[in-house]
């Protein structure tokens, strides 16, 4: 037997059935074609690259502990420090290690925990070489802390988006990196892999429903417009991606692999997390705006939504920025110091790469805006219930609940 109450979508504007519908097909469709990427695209096992051994024979990597500098250190100059060895043959041993000038200046201190090269043909006595810091467990502490706090203020659905976050890490690990290694166009494998990243970020993170379909939506749009943009502007902008010691290696060891199509790669997923963020923002305003004026034209829901949008483009335009202008600090440090003009030094090297990614992602950021605002205005439903067309609450079946609830997914 039917109960009666009043007919109610919980704040969240009802979608149609054929709404529904056409979400569901181009999110499938969009799935698929990711798919059938994914197993184009991905490499074979005698297709990828061998690893090159990270030492040479005779060399091992051994831990130590810091514990004295030298009392006579001179900057800019290399110097030998007392450790104590904490594995292999030179444990419990005080030790040599002979540290490099730039890690000399200011970066090693009594009580830290160093990674030391022992060369076999150096002989009794000869110093070890400093070879990087310790970063196992602080770094291990660090993670956990981050989850405690996602966990106690984002509870479940941070930690699901941390899950998200983990597949998305996955697919550049076993797929983007062999792939181009592997020889494949580094541009094709990021929008494929992109397109592989948003669908556990999103849905994870946000659940399935509607709304993150929309967004979803929004995101693959705003991806495509990223790339075109890309790589209409790559060319002519001198995008070569020779810039930094990394590529210059890359070219020695991989010379088959193209350097501007792998920085072109990396300009498209460096926006995908800011821009899955504004679509989600813009799917859930809009759907919240239908529910608010259900009797509302769609262009009014859009131009209501637009407003927020237009908000979050100007505070999204400078995160980008500031991202950026933070991880290429000692860039920018160096080339302050060349007798050069302002403009001249962000049209030169390295700063040019961060200028072209910032404003390369950034017109893909604010044009998801509209454009994601479009399509839930577009499939948000401007039916009003019949509880508001009629004043009075309408008895629904246990069927219309359920179909309620799946529209509510």
């Amino acid at each position: 037997m039917a109960s009666g109450h009043s007919h109610s979508h919980r704040g969240r504007a009802p979608a149609t059935r054929r709404s529904r519908t056409i979400l569901v097909s181009l999110t499938t469709a969009l799935l698929l074609l990711t798919v059938i990427g994914l197993v184009g695209l991905w490499p074979a096992a005698d297709a990828r690259p061998e690893r090159a051994a990270l030492l040479a024979p005779g060399v091992e990597i051994l831990s130590a502990e810091v514990t004295k500098l030298p009392p006579d250190a001179q900057p800019q100059e290399s110097m030998v420090v007392e450790a104590t060895g904490r594995s292999g043959d030179i444990r419990d041993e005080s030790v040599q290690v002979e540290v490099t000038p730039e890690v000399a200046a200011d970066g090693i201190h009594p009580g830290d925990r160093i990674r030391i090269l022992s060369i076999d043909e150096a002989g009794e006595g000869a110093p070890y070489f400093y070879f990087d810091h310790e970063r196992g467990v602080p770094l291990g502490a660090l993670f956990v802390l981050y989850l405690l706090v996602v966990a106690l203020v984002a509870r479940g659905s941070g930690l699901r988006a941390v899950l998200g976050l983990a597949a998305g890490v996955a697919i550049v690990v076993l797929f983007m990196l062999p792939a181009i290694l592997a020889g494949e166009n580094a541009v094709l494998v990021a929008l494929v892999g992109s397109s592989a990243m948003i669908f556990p970020c999103v849905y994870f993170a946000h659940g399935i429903s509607i709304r993150t379909t929309t967004a979803v939506l929004g995101t693959f749009g705003g991806i495509a417009i990223t790339v075109v943009a890309a790589l209409v502007a790559g060319r002519p902008a001198g995008m070569t991606g020779t810039e930094g010691e990394a590529a210059q290696l890359l070219a020695g060891s991989f010379p088959e692999v193209s350097l501007s199509a792998v920085f072109l790669a990396g300009v498209i997923i460096s926006g995908l997390g800011a821009l899955n963020d504004v679509t989600i923002t813009q799917a859930s305003s809009v759907w919240e705006l239908r529910a608010a004026m259900p009797s509302a034209s769609r262009w009014k829901v859009f131009s209501s939504a637009m407003r927020i949008g237009r908000d979050h483009i100007a505070s999204t335009v400078y995160t980008l920025a500031y991202a950026y202008i933070g991880s290429a600090l000692p860039t920018l440090l160096f080339a302050s110091m060349l007798e050069r003009s302002f403009l001249g030094t962000l049209t030169a090297g390295e700063v040019a790469a961060e200028v072209f990614r910032t404003l390369i992602a950034s017109i893909g950021l604010v044009l998801a805006i509209p454009l994601t605002t479009g399509i839930a205005a577009l499939l948000a439903s401007s039916q009003a219930s019949p509880a508001e067309k009629t004043g009075k609450p309408v008895r629904t079946s246990r069927r219309q609940m359920l179909e309620d609830r799946l529209g509510d997914l």
